[in-house]
């Protein structure tokens, strides 16, 4: 340490040598700062009432995401019918959570079937399942997906479940690896689907989220499912994201634009309703054969049809002389004896058909 005492008699050389160490020192420190923020280019969001706040996950720099922490696991939940269609995939579905659940990385707890056909079914002893009830006749209208958050409702109610967090899940599903938990805190974790632009439809959006809700951007463009969740949280959502579903439903105008995926922008409003704002997660689901590789994606939804000729090119629009289309089975499972993928086929699809 040099003193006070002995400042006038410092050698200029040495007050050079300090300077330049100072000058190279922050020189590393702005390199090692520019080079995070070209990696991890933060994401900025907006809450409901004006705030902005960085992504938590997509800005948090790889060397702290590694660093360890207490597990947080999460109940595996998906709603499902006792029709033959829903019951082969709920098998399959339930059989690979069993394959990834106790892996390096899981962070996967129990499992829930919500059964929300009002009776028991023959997979009660095969899979864990509680029974809900349906909505009362007619009221879906014949939108089966409309049971969803009526049938969460009553699960939240009657279900002891021991972890913190919830992942909401459908039969359709297949885990391909394990999967940890992608919320933080406050924040859920969803996956973002292309097909969901509130900005597109505010006019109709204004309908269920009034304008002092902020601006229609504050709704995600996500779906129910996957999302994981705080239970907590869910518990606040899920009543609105019911009522909002219905009264979606009972809007002509409403109705006809949304479509199939009309419960998915009322569990989106809902939640922003809440003030509740997601984490989108790219690398949460891929859905084939639009997603032509599983990388580092957790999960497989195998909701298109997927067609192709037999040099392995997509025919989609067009019945493939390969195919597979989960609509092909609505009165049991696949054959065990499907035909091989011709060559060329992108590996996302590949581990649909072997994964049956």
């Amino acid at each position: 340490m040099i003193s006070r005492k002995n400042m006038g008699s410092v050698s200029p050389l040495l007050l050079i040598t300090l300077v330049l160490g100072v000058c190279f020192a922050t020189y590393n420190l702005v390199t090692m700062v520019m080079h995070n923020r070209s990696i991890s280019k933060p994401t900025i969001y907006y809450n409901s009432d004006g705030g902005i706040f960085v992504d938590p996950i997509i800005e948090m720099p790889e060397s702290v995401r590694k660093l360890k922490r207490a597990k947080m696991p999460f109940h595996v939940a998906l709603t499902a019918t006792d029709a033959p269609y829903s019951k082969w995939q709920c098998r399959i579905m339930y059989y690979w959570y069993k394959k990834q659940k106790d892996l390096p990385g899981s962070e996967m707890g129990g499992f829930t079937r919500i059964l929300h056909s009002g009776n028991p079914d023959n997979l009660m002893n095969e899979i864990p399942t509680v029974v809900v009830d349906p909505l009362p006749a007619g009221l879906d209208r014949g939108y089966i997906v409309l049971n969803r958050p009526w049938a969460f409702v009553q699960w939240l109610e009657k279900a002891t479940i021991e972890e913190e967090y919830v992942l909401m899940a459908e039969p359709d599903h297949i885990f391909v690896t394990p999967l940890p938990n992608l919320a933080h805190g406050g924040y859920p974790a969803a996956f973002p689907f292309f097909y969901i632009r509130p900005d597109q439809n505010e006019k109709l959006l204004r309908k269920f989220f009034p304008e002092e809700m902020g601006p229609v951007t504050n709704i995600d463009p996500i779906g129910n499912s996957p999302v994981i969740i705080k239970k907590e949280l869910l518990e606040k959502i899920a009543p609105t994201w019911m009522n909002v579903s219905l009264k979606m439903k009972d809007d002509p105008e409403t109705d006809k634009t949304f479509g199939w995926v009309l419960e998915m922008y009322a569990y989106a409003v809902a939640s922003a309703l809440h003030g509740v704002q997601h984490i989108l997660q790219k690398d949460f689901m891929l859905q084939p054969p639009w997603d032509l590789e599983i990388g580092k994606r957790y999960i497989i939804h195998y909701t298109y049809g997927c067609d192709y000729n037999m040099k392995g090119e997509l025919t989609y629009g067009k019945i493939g002389e390969w195919r597979f289309d989960k609509r092909s089975f609505l009165r049991g499972p696949p054959s065990r004896n499907l035909p091989l993928p011709p060559p060329g086929v992108p590996e996302s699809v590949v581990r649909i058909y072997k994964y049956q």
